[in-house]
């Protein structure tokens, strides 16, 4: 590429450029700018023309979008840290907790959210580090030019408008000329850049460019240095009275890094953007609007009244549209008058097609009644309809697979160290247990609590009964979990430091059919009910080491975990020995505080 001579002439001529298409194969052209705006438009219910009264506009691609959003979307619960290290394994509980309470914090669900609706709706979704807790996904719309081909691949330019106030906040980076620049503040900002379209505002913005990319060294000093160096530049432009525009520099310097990372949806070689979930409906789209429109046509001309006469003069001598009730009107000999047939005979033509190309669009998005929350035609098998929701879905799955191995990256590189850091300063937090992690930490403190008491009773050479340590248990037990399942965890400064914190997410299964899984574990239950022996209290089914391996065979292939469903064999009970008479009975013991109370 030839650079221009500085970075407000390489600006002015990127962004007219930009507007340009390019050719992706033979006979097709992709244009960035033209994509995303009709996107925009068509999502929103509008034509590229603007929206007119006389040409309705039928939706057919918010439903589906919509949809999308929700089958390749996951929540932030499905992000679990851990520490990748065997020896410090056992501190994965503290992190993924100060994690979800993180999480909230910083509105990561939100993010996810953007995350997934800019790849749904482009094709494509760019995310920029800006060196905070959390990552910003670049609107599209904001960018005023980037390379057609591979956006990652050339230098990329936003386009902001920021306030007075926003400008000084930014002084603290090393910005200059900030408030030369707001004297060029306008109460307006531009939308339509190739037309100059503005939207009046209440307050007073800049326009101001934030360019990175490699570019000649020369761009950053007066020397006559050919190399070529990453740079980051952002200026803004002002216009003089003869209508040339001029440029004003607010930091300029070296960049280490491009500060973005791209994940496409259905990539497609040469183009910037994979294929978007609204672009593969553009067709379908605009023929269904081709027969609305026809069809509102003709309902204009059903709504007509016309007639036809013999009487030439008929239409001279009585004017139809100011008739009264009961008026009469007069024939010559002979003559006669009738309503003309207007009735639309073709509708049902425009009618059928519509519905089809509504079939096609769904085709296309797999967006099947099932999904989309219809009922299904009359006459649907059930097991059918459960197949065909459940192949809708695989596709969705395998592009939410895609994001969230994105998203894995993104927090390997951007957000884990932040958290790092966060950590080792030593945190105290409140957090919100799951039954099973109640009864877990339950468990473990029980252990800790009877070891501490034993020990001592047994250094004081007392006697220890059976039922009086079932008794302590449960005391433990029984005030831990009167809390409630809110408890306040600390993470001790320094206790966090080198640990190895690695990220999983765990999609698998997260647009499951509940209704489905509460029916299939249902059905496990009725099937353990018929097989229980109350005399032995077992299950006759699990003395058979071939129908255990059966068992789990059919549990697998249900969708559900035979894990789930383990249970250790009894072991014998062993002999007690009869205890003498203690000194100091362990039910005292008990009445101390306890390592429960303390984390209450």
């Amino acid at each position: 590429m030839t650079y221009d001579t500085n970075i407000y002439s390489f600006i002015t001529t990127q962004e007219a450029n930009f507007k340009l298409p390019i050719a992706v194969a033979e006979n097709f052209e992709f244009n960035f700018y033209q994509h995303v705006l009709t996107t925009v438009l068509y999502k929103n219910s509008t034509y590229l023309t603007g929206k007119d009264e006389n040409k309705p506009f039928k939706n057919i691609i918010r439903p589906i979008l919509n949809l999308a959003y929700r089958a390749e979307g996951f929540d932030v619960k499905d992000i679990v840290l851990f520490i990748n290290d065997s020896y410090q394994y056992f501190k994965s509980f503290l992190v993924k907790k100060y994690h979800e309470k993180w999480a909230r914090e910083n509105k990561i669900d939100t993010f996810i959210d953007e995350l997934v609706e800019s790849y749904v709706d482009f094709g494509g979704a760019l995310v920029k580090n800006i060196n905070q807790t959390r990552p910003e996904v670049v609107p599209l719309q904001r960018l005023a030019f980037c390379d057609q081909t591979d956006i990652l691949s050339g230098p990329i330019a936003e386009r902001h408008h920021y306030s007075p106030n926003e400008l000084r906040n930014e002084a603290k980076k090393g910005w200059k000329n900030i408030e030369e620049v707001i004297t060029l503040a306008q109460d307006s900002k531009v939308v339509v850049k190739s037309s100059g379209q503005t939207a009046k505002t209440p307050g007073k913005y800049i326009e101001v460019y934030e360019v990175h990319g490699t570019f000649p060294a020369f761009w950053l000093d007066e020397s006559e240095n050919d190399e070529f160096i990453p740079q980051l530049h952002i200026c803004t432009f002002y216009q003089l009275e003869d209508g040339t525009k001029k440029g004003i520099t607010l930091w300029s310097g070296k960049e280490k890094e491009l500060p973005y990372k791209l994940v496409l949806r259905d990539k497609i070689y040469g183009r910037a953007l994979g294929s978007g979930g609204a672009e593969e409906l553009f067709e379908p789209l605009v023929w269904t609007n081709y027969g609305v429109i026809r069809i509102k046509e003709m309902l204009d001309q059903a709504t007509k009244v016309l007639y036809k006469t013999t009487d030439a003069a008929f239409a001279n001598r009585n004017k139809t549209q100011e008739l009264e009730q009961g008026e009469i009107l007069v024939l010559d000999e002979g003559k006669d008058i009738g309503q003309l047939d207007t009735q639309p005979r073709n509708v049902v033509i425009f009618e059928n097609s519509i519905k089809e190309w509504e079939q096609h669009a769904r085709q296309m998005g797999a967006a099947t009644e099932s999904i989309l929350g219809e009922s299904p035609s009359a006459g649907t098998p059930f097991k059918l309809q459960e197949l065909i929701t459940a192949e809708s879905h695989s596709l969705h799955e395998y592009r939410k697979g895609k994001l969230a191995i994105f998203v894995d990256e993104i927090y390997r590189y951007w957000i884990i160290p932040h958290i790092v850091k966060e950590i080792t300063k030593g945190q105290k937090f409140l957090a919100e247990l799951e039954l099973d992690e109640l009864q877990s930490i339950a468990d473990a403190l029980v252990i800790c609590e009877t070891n501490k008491a034993l020990k001592e009773r047994i250094l004081n050479g007392e006697t220890i009964y059976p039922d009086e340590i079932e008794a302590f248990k449960q005391k433990v037990r029984d005030e831990f979990m009167r809390g409630g399942n809110k408890k306040f965890m600390e993470i001790l400064k320094g206790e966090m430091k080198d640990a190895p914190i690695d990220v999983e997410i765990n999609i698998v299964g997260k647009q499951k059919d509940l209704a489905g899984k509460t029916d299939k574990l249902v059905n496990v239950m009725r099937f353990m009910f018929s097989i229980y022996n109350p005399q032995t209290q077992e299950f006759a089914v699990f003395q058979d080491p071939r129908m255990i391996k059966l068992f789990n065979q059919i549990i697998e292939s249900s969708g559900l975990s035979p894990i789930d469903f383990y249970a250790p064999p009894k072991q014998p009970q062993p002999v007690q020995p009869v205890p003498v008479e203690a000194t100091k009975p362990l039910a005292q013991l008990a009445e101390r505080p306890t390592v429960a109370q303390q984390i209450r």
